[in-house]
């Protein structure tokens, strides 16, 4: 495990572990591997009370940011978030609305009280909104990597990270886009998969990581999608990778904000459950296949919009799903990836740590012990 980027961030365990929980981020940082917050569901506000929390748990450990900048989005020149909202509302069709809406009721799943509605559902989708949430995450001397979930970040958005002197990489679901990452000069690569939780493309890992690996060349590539155990982490550094880019892995965790009901879904979940949809962000992500899932795949119902205007579509959904989750079990928004199917217990994100070790050192072990020379 003594990678280049492990020694570089000075962390014990070249574990990368995204989650939008602050529990988990500290716990596994403070267990040797390093935790990176999604940061699109909180305004910058908010980000600065999560990453002040992070910051009062972890002592002096380092820790990650990511955020969300599509490659291509409509509006993506509009730098005010208020007119941006605005212009994109304007775009999306009374009849994708109503359908949403009509899933819901059908399910039972109760309208939010007036005072929990949310205004904007595609604002961390957008450069706008991440601008603030760079400005937040740049103001923590901990915060030591940003990563961008969708695409190459801007040129101004990499360079502003770098004098910091944080790293900054970005996930890739192709060779195309790791080379695109590479040619913006970004310290290191996130290969997913198209087992992996979340957007992903259509390759596999096994098959992608050496492709990405050997097209980027020397750049750190940090292997995603299917890694869920200390075995899957040793064939990801046996292929070249510097570290393993873990999300699915950590839902289940002790520590995660997740309500008992979903969790309930999660924990029932084979690797047959998962399906790669564009229902909810209008980008084919991976999550638990269901009735929304469903409903939006069918041929007689609207197509889902292109990323953003979906997401202002499903998060009504998504936001109703977390106040009622018991009620919204069939139409939940639940990414994750296929290796969901290995997570059958809740155990402490600490235990999940130690496990991935010992089990990487004994499946190294035993390749050692298998190899005659």
């Amino acid at each position: 495990m003594n990678t280049e980027i492990r020694r570089q961030l000075g962390i014990e365990f070249p574990i990368f572990a995204f989650t939008h929980c602050r529990d988990v981020v500290a716990a596994v940082t403070n267990a040797g591997g390093i935790g990176v917050l999604g940061a699109i569901a909180f305004d910058p506000e908010q980000l600065e009370v999560e990453l002040s929390w992070i910051d009062d748990h972890v002592g002096d450990r380092p820790y990650g940011v990511d955020i969300v900048i599509p490659a291509n989005y409509e509006g993506m020149d509009e730098m005010d978030p208020g007119k941006l909202e605005q212009h994109l509302r304007g775009l999306v069709p009374a009849g994708h609305r109503d359908f949403a809406r009509e899933i819901l009721a059908d399910h039972g799943v109760p309208e939010l009280p007036v005072d929990q509605q949310r205004s904007s559902g595609m604002i961390g989708w957008t450069a706008a909104h991440a601008a603030g949430l760079i400005d937040v995450a740049l103001g923590h001397p901990n915060v030591k990597l940003v990563a961008n979930a969708l695409g190459t970040p801007p040129p101004d958005v990499v360079q502003r990270v770098q004098a910091s002197g944080r790293k900054i990489g970005a996930l890739a679901g192709s060779v195309k886009h790791a080379l695109s990452h590479k040619d913006a000069g970004l310290d290191f690569i996130i290969c997913q998969g198209s087992e992996g939780g979340g957007h992903t493309g259509d390759v596999g890992s096994i098959v992608l990581w050496p492709e990405v690996i050997d097209a980027v060349a020397p750049s750190p590539v940090l292997a995603a999608g299917g890694v869920g155990s200390g075995r899957q982490m040793a064939a990801a550094l046996a292929l070249g990778a510097q570290g393993v880019w873990s999300g699915t892995l950590w839902l289940t965790v002790e520590e995660a904000d997740i309500p008992p009901k979903q969790m309930e879904t999660y924990l029932a979940a084979t690797s047959r459950d998962t399906i790669r949809s564009r229902s909810f962000t209008g980008k084919p992500c991976r999550m638990l296949k269901n009735d929304w899932t469903d409903a939006w795949g069918r041929e007689d119902t609207p197509d889902p919009l292109p990323m953003p205007l979906q997401m202002l579509v499903a998060i009504e959904a998504v936001s109703r799903g977390h106040r009622y989750p018991e009620q919204a079990r069939d139409v939940n928004f639940n990414p994750c990836g296929q290796v969901i199917g290995r997570a059958t217990s809740v155990r402490k994100a600490k235990d999940v740590v130690r496990s991935m070790v010992e089990e990487y050192l004994e499946a190294v072990e035993n390749l050692e012990v298998g190899v005659d020379v």
